[in-house]
C-alpha cells in the first residue's frame, strides 16, 4: 500500500474521562468489536476478579484505576484503530495532557447518573486549546441516570462546546432497551447482559417500521419517534467539519459494560474522525504524508515486562515511513540510532513490527537514550512542539530508608521521573532530591513502584513550597544579564534546585516571596512549565 493510502486508514485517538466513567470497560468493548480479544477482562463480582486489560501494573489492579496510558491497537472494517486509554484520576492528569499531543482526536466518557465532573471540565479545556476534535459517550445508561436532553444541556453549558446526538436511548435503568443511530439511522437491540460481541443483535432499519413496536412496546417505540423529531427540529444536521474544526462535538449513549450503543459509536468513529494530522515543530509545520520519516516520545514505561526490566519508549509517527533496523537522528542526543525490535502494542502485551506509518504509535526498546518530548527524524533537526512539563503541586523530599539500596533508588527515581509520573528536583548544596507531582496518589504508586521494581525502600517528607519555576535569561551572553542570574542563583542557594536537564528552578515557599523575586530581578524570566516558549508566570 502507498504511504497516503495507509495514512487514510488510520485513526489515532485517546479515551478520556472522569474517574469510574467506564471509560476502561468501553475500551475493551472496542477490542472486543476488533477482534483483539475474545472476552471482556472488566468482569466486576466478588468470586469472579479479572482485570482490565489495559491495566498492567500490580497498583492498578489493586486499586481499580488506570495510573499510566496504555496503547492498544486492532482493525476494524478495514481501519486501523490506535487507541490511548489515559489514566481517569486527577493526580495522573500530566499524563494524560501529554498523551493528547500524541493523538488526533478524542473519545470523552460521561457517567450519565453524574453527569460532568470536575476533572471532565478540564480535560475538555484541554481539547478546546489544542482545537482537538471529540466525540462525547455517554455511559451507564442502564442505571437510572439524568434525562438525556438534560445532560446535553449540561453538556454545552459546562463543556463549552455545541452537542449534536448522533444516537439516542430507548429509556434507561432497568428498561433500557437499546440505542437509535440518529447517524446511520437504524437501530440494534441487544440482549441485557451480554460480555460477548456475537450475542443475537436484532436489526430495524426503520424506526417507522411495526417491528419496532413489536419489540418494544408501543409506548417506547412511538417516545423514540417523538424524541428523534424533537431532535431533528431542536438540532442543526450534523457537519463533519464542524466536528474535526472542534465547533461540534457529536453525542452517543449507552452502557458500555452491556455492550449497547457501543457499535454506533466505533462504526460512526470510523467513518467521521479524522485522519494523522500536521504537527507543529519550532522550525516549521510536518505534514504526515512528507517522504521523510519524523516522530517524538510522548511517554515513557520502566518495567512494563516485571520479568525483563525493559524500558519502551513510545513514540508517534508523524511523517514518513518508520522501518525496522533503519537509522534515525535523535535531534536532542545529535547521534544516530537504529532499532532492532520496535513494537506494537495490545496493553501489556507487544508485538514486533517492520514498519510503521503516521498516526502509529510504536515502542522503542531504550537503555536511556529518551526523555519525553524527544524528536527522531532521518536527518532534519528540528523539535515538536507542545509536550512540556508542569509546575507540580504537591512537593517532597525523598527519604532512603536503606542505604545499601542506594543504586537501586536513585536508578528507580531516575526512570520513574522519566516516565512523566513525576519531576526529580536536585539541591546540589544540600545534596537534597525533592519530587514534584501534581497530586498525592502518584507518591504512593512511586513508593510502590520503587520497592516492588528496583527493590529500594523510602518515604516522603513534606516539605512546603508554592511553586517551582524554571529560570531564564534571554541572551546568556549579556554580561548584566548573566550577572544577574549568577548573583540570584548564589543568594537563593537555598531554594534553587535543577531539574533533569539541570535546568535551574527556582523553588518559591510563598506566593510573596515569588513576586517579590520576580519584581527584583526583572532580567530573570520565571516560567510555570518546561517548555520555555509558552508560558512565564
Amino acid at each position: 500500500m502507498s504511504l497516503q493510502s495507509e495514512i487514510q486508514r488510520r485513526r489515532t485517538f485517546a479515551i478520556i474521562s472522569h474517574p469510574d466513567a467506564g471509560k476502561t470497560t468501553l475500551t475493551e468493548k472496542f477490542l472486543l468489536y476488533g477482534g483483539a480479544i475474545q472476552v471482556a477482562g472488566a468482569v466486576k463480582s466478588n468470586k469472579i476478579k479479572k482485570s482490565a486489560t489495559s491495566d498492567f501494573m500490580d497498583i492498578e489492579r489493586q486499586r481499580g484505576i488506570s495510573v499510566a496510558t496504555s496503547v492498544m491497537t486492532f482493525e476494524y472494517e478495514g481501519i486501523q484503530v490506535n487507541l490511548l486509554d489515559t489514566p481517569g484520576h486527577k493526580d495522573f492528569a500530566e499524563d494524560t495532557y501529554r498523551t493528547l499531543t500524541a493523538v488526533d482526536s478524542v473519545i470523552l466518557v460521561i457517567d450519565c447518573v453524574k453527569g460532568v465532573e470536575a476533572q471532565t471540565e478540564k480535560l475538555m479545556s484541554v481539547c478546546r486549546m489544542r482545537k482537538t476534535p471529540v466525540i462525547i459517550f455517554i455511559n451507564k445508561m442502564d442505571r437510572d441516570g439524568k434525562d438525556p436532553f438534560d445532560l446535553l444541556d449540561e453538556l454545552e453549558d459546562k463543556l463549552d462546546i455545541k452537542v449534536r446526538p448522533l444516537s439516542w436511548p430507548i429509556n434507561m435503568g432497568t428498561y433500557f432497551k437499546g440505542v437509535y443511530s440518529l447517524y446511520h439511522k437504524k437501530l440494534n437491540l441487544f440482549r441485557s447482559g451480554s460480555q460477548r460481541v456475537e450475542d443475537d443483535v436484532i436489526t430495524i432499519e426503520n424506526i417507522s417500521d411495526k417491528k419496532l413496536d413489536e419489540q418494544v412496546g408501543e409506548r417506547d417505540a412511538k417516545q423514540l419517534r417523538t424524541d428523534v423529531e424533537v431532535i431533528e427540529g431542536v438540532y442543526d444536521s450534523f457537519d463533519v467539519n464542524k466536528y474535526l474544526s472542534a465547533d461540534v462535538a457529536p453525542v452517543f449513549f449507552g452502557s458500555a459494560i452491556n455492550n449497547f450503543g457501543v457499535q454506533e459509536l466505533l462504526e460512526t468513529f470510523i467513518h467521521i474522525a479524522p485522519i494523522p494530522q500536521k504537527r507543529e515543530t519550532d522550525k516549521r509545520i510536518i505534514f504526515p504524508d512528507e517522504n521523510k520519516f519524523s516522530g517524538f516520545v510522548f511517554k515513557i514505561h520502566a518495567n512494563i515486562d516485571p520479568r525483563h526490566r525493559d524500558r519502551i519508549a513510545f513514540m508517534r509517527v508523524c511523517s514518513g515511513l518508520f522501518e525496522r533496523n533503519s537509522f534515525y537522528h535523535h535531534v536532542r542526543l545529535d547521534k544516530n540510532l537504529r532499532f532492532n525490535n520496535p513494537y506494537s502494542f495490545l496493553a501489556s502485551s507487544k508485538d514486533v513490527i517492520d514498519e510503521a506509518y503516521p498516526g502509529d504509535v510504536i515502542g522503542l526498546y531504550d537503555t536511556g537514550n529518551f526523555k519525553i518530548g524527544d524528536t527522531l527524524t532521518e536527518g532534519e533537526d528540528i523539535l515538536f512542539r507542545g509536550i512540556p512539563s508542569f509546575s507540580p503541586e504537591i512537593f517532597k523530599e525523598l527519604i532512603n530508608l536503606d542505604p545499601m539500596k542506594t543504586k537501586q533508588l536513585d536508578k528507580g527515581i531516575e526512570q520513574l521521573t522519566d516516565e512523566g509520573v513525576a519531576q526529580l528536583f536536585l539541591n546540589e548544596s544540600g545534596h537534597k532530591k525533592v519530587v514534584g507531582t501534581v497530586g498525592e496518589l502518584q507518591f504512593e504508586v512511586i513508593q510502590y513502584r520503587l520497592e516492588n521494581e528496583y527493590g529500594a525502600k523510602c518515604r516522603f517528607q513534606q516539605i512546603s513550597m508554592h511553586r517551582a519555576c524554571w529560570i531564564t535569561i534571554e541572551d546568556p551572553k549579556d554580561p548584566v544579564q548573566k550577572k544577574q542570574l549568577d548573583e540570584f542563583l548564589r543568594m537563593k542557594g537555598d531554594y534553587i534546585y535543577f531539574d533533569k536537564d539541570h535546568n535551574p528552578v527556582y523553588m518559591a515557599e510563598t506566593s510573596w516571596a515569588l513576586n517579590v523575586a520576580i519584581q527584583n530581578n526583572p532580567a530573570i524570566t520565571f516560567h510555570t512549565t518546561s517548555e520555555f516558549k509558552t508560558e512565564v508566570v
